[in-house]
């Protein structure tokens, strides 16, 4: 008898680990479907918070739903993450913003972003990523390290400096997009395509400052956008080289009234008119007319243009990629 008692003792604490370890599982089991809302009613009030959430070097999807709401946060997306969509629930309501400008402590251009994305192979789709300091310097909204990234239908607000692509021979695509800002507003060493997107100056300035390395054939890409500006902004340039061999290329675009008829600076150096890749196919506009152009700047041929507009040119490396 007692034996069967000190047996049925056994069983009862054996099936109270297995119902506790199974507890436990459950409730560390890895989300593959995150809800981010300010008022509580999702998973996450922050995307800082979603972020926590997500396993390091999952081989697969994770979605971040984020609901419309202002989240004020500084968000870095590490290196660790890798096949992650974050997506809106509009892009117009869904925003991320901060404040941060070059000038507050002696921060510096590269501190002042809002979302830093240090990972690979993620998809942004319709979010507003917006840094909202005022006029007194540099003010980064996004700034992007990783590979692989995808912008969809998504919208890039600031002022000075407000998309970095920080890291050479990175590749992103931005489609889709609402892109703003004052002076270099698109700057950076890395390879993007910009298809369909509409860039707005809000003041006398440049639109991009490139640096591409020397030995990378594609930096920016900008094919089938939209040009626009503020109104009584009525002299921007379309470039100017922030490093030596800076490659910018506008191909069927709609070029406002507000760029000039040079089209290009060579940012107060001669030096950069023998090594920049600056040109130009087939756009339309008021500011489109190439017969004032720099004379340093190139046409393309048709032919070449087709080259520059296939991703599988744009974004070849070691590893295929080709965003759909």
């Amino acid at each position: 008898m007692s034996m069967e008692r000190g047996l049925y003792g056994r069983s009862v604490v054996w099936m109270a680990l297995m119902c506790l370890c199974t507890a436990l599982s459950a409730q560390n089991e890895w989300k593959r479907r995150i809800v981010v809302a300010r008022d509580g009613t999702g998973d996450c009030r922050t995307l800082t918070e979603a972020i926590e959430e997500i396993r390091c070097f999952m081989d697969y999807e994770v979605t971040v739903f984020i609901k419309n709401g202002v989240y004020k946060e500084k968000v870095v997306i590490p290196s660790w993450l890798e096949n992650v969509v974050f997506e809106g629930e509009s892009a117009e309501g869904t925003v991320i913003t901060y404040d941060d400008h070059a000038n507050i402590n002696k921060m510096g251009t590269f501190r002042t972003y809002t979302l830093k994305v240090e990972g690979s192979n993620i998809t942004f789709r319709n979010l507003t990523i917006e840094n909202n300091a005022p006029r007194l310097g540099q003010a980064v909204a996004l700034h992007t390290e990783g590979d692989r990234l995808r912008f969809i239908r998504c919208r890039l607000l600031g002022n000075q400096d407000t998309v970095y692509t920080g890291a050479k021979r990175t590749r992103l695509y931005f489609q889709e997009c609402y892109i703003e800002g004052t002076t270099d507003f698109i700057f950076g060493p890395s390879t993007a395509l910009f298809e369909d997107c509409q860039i707005h100056s809000k003041a006398n300035s440049y639109v991009t400052a490139a640096s591409t390395p020397a030995d990378v054939e594609v930096g920016y890409v900008f094919h089938r956008c939209r040009l626009t500006a503020d109104e009584g902004v009525d002299k921007v340039y379309l470039g100017r080289p922030w490093r030596p061999y800076a490659a910018t290329f506008f191909i069927r675009c709609e070029l406002g009234r507000h760029i000039v008829p040079q089209g290009w600076h060579n940012w107060n150096n001669p030096a950069n008119e023998k090594s920049a890749r600056y040109a130009e196919y087939g756009n339309s506009g008021e500011g489109s007319p190439l017969e004032q152009r720099v004379s340093w700047a190139g046409q393309l041929t048709r032919k070449e243009a087709d080259r520059y507009t296939d991703k599988a040119y744009i974004f070849r490396t070691s590893s295929e990629w080709i965003p759909e």
